[in-house]
């Protein structure tokens, strides 16, 4: 029997490979509006970051998912990504 692969994605913080399940996906659609694909199916351009509060913390400091994706990322999506980690 075949084994499946399983599709590794890198956290834009760490530089680290994970799994898509142990990532949390932040989408900017073409209307420049920016959420979180907890699908991981939503259309657009994404950014994968590791469920992790410290890198989450990190993300806002440096302003890293602002200059992935290209646009200013509000702190509201910031709160929801600190919700989604906090009630897993």
């Amino acid at each position: 029997m075949k084994v499946k692969k399983i599709p590794l994605r890198t956290c834009v913080v760490t530089k680290e490979k994970y799994p898509k399940q142990e990532l949390l996906r932040i989408v900017k659609d073409k209307d420049n509006h920016v959420f979180v694909d907890p699908s991981g199916k939503a259309n657009g351009h994404g950014a994968y970051i590791k469920k992790e509060l410290e890198v989450i913390e990190k993300a806002k400091q440096k302003k890293i998912l602002d200059k992935y994706l290209e646009c200013i990322v509000p702190e509201s999506i910031y709160e929801e990504i600190e919700n989604i980690i906090n009630n897993k």
